[in-house]
């Protein structure tokens, strides 16, 4: 009962420290102004409709949800994070979208088996630190024949590198904890949903980002705003020669990834399958 109790405790704290991450920052304005055509992106892959009963997972301030609710869809937007909740309900409003917004760890919805038609994750389960776990609650509670759609960056594409560049500057991760980035990837993800789902259907795509106008202005835009960014900065914040270090890397990748018209490339993996019947 005592390692119970301890990792229940874990738990709780691991996921106390989430809600801090992406609390930190801005991260409804990397969703509005960087990556705004993801979440209509993954809507139209999930083929949601009018009288869809839908579920997004780790929706953040909504970049999924909204446009599925704008659809006539019935949809349910869960976090972890109750401030990137509040600031969907505001952007909601000024869309005109009707919707629920609930708290909710990914890797335990409080939610019926098969309660859902379609259940989505836009750039948010990826970043659940029990990849199975939160995988094995996708499917749960999508109803038979129903559709479970993924949109996360890949590992190879720019921030699934910006994630490789920062880690040896971040704090180490948790026990047991996946790395955000393989959830871009098509085996890991097929083989998380398993045999439970079939018309897997897996392809790589990419974003064009034309927001910054310098490898320098990317960085400070996602030092200021972005989380895990922010994070990363703050552990290493007592030691100069490290954030200096960490800036010259951040500007190099980026510059590397910048076209001669200052625009970038971000890849994603975009994922849909069908729960399995019976």
């Amino acid at each position: 009962m005592t390692d119970l109790n301890e990792a229940v405790e874990a738990d709780r704290a691991l996921k106390a420290k989430h809600r801090t991450l992406w609390s930190l920052g801005d991260y409804p304005a990397v969703a509005a102004t960087v990556v705004s055509a993801l979440g209509p992106r993954l809507v139209q892959a999930c083929g949601v409709q009018r009288g869809d009963r839908v579920l997004d997972v780790a929706a953040g301030s909504g970049n999924a949800a909204i446009p599925a609710a704008l659809t006539g869809a019935d949809v349910v937007a869960s976090d972890l994070t109750p401030a990137l909740l509040d600031a969907g309900r505001v952007l909601a409003e000024e869309r005109g979208a009707q919707l629920a917004w609930r708290e909710a760890d990914a890797e335990a919805l409080p939610f019926e088996d098969g309660e859902f038609d379609v259940v989505m994750s836009c750039l948010g389960v990826m970043f659940a630190p029990h990849h199975q776990t939160a995988a094995d609650e996708l499917v749960r509670v999508c109803r038979d024949g129903g559709t479970v759609g993924v949109l996360h960056w890949t590992p190879e594409g720019f921030i699934g590198r910006m994630f490789s560049v920062m880690r040896p500057y971040a704090p180490p991760p948790p026990p047991g904890a996946g790395p955000p980035p393989l959830w871009g990837d098509e085996e890991h993800v097929a083989t998380l949903l398993g045999d439970r789902v079939t018309d897997l259907d897996a392809r790589r795509e990419t974003v064009r980002v034309d927001r910054f106008a310098t490898p320098e202005e990317f960085v400070d835009f996602f030092k200021a705003v972005y989380g895990p960014t922010i994070a990363t900065y703050k552990f290493i914040g007592d030691d100069p020669d490290r954030v200096a270090a960490l800036d010259r890397d951040l500007v190099a990748l980026a510059r590397d990834a910048m076209t001669a018209d200052g625009a970038m490339e971000w890849e994603y993996l975009l994922l849909t399958a069908h729960r399995r019947v019976g």
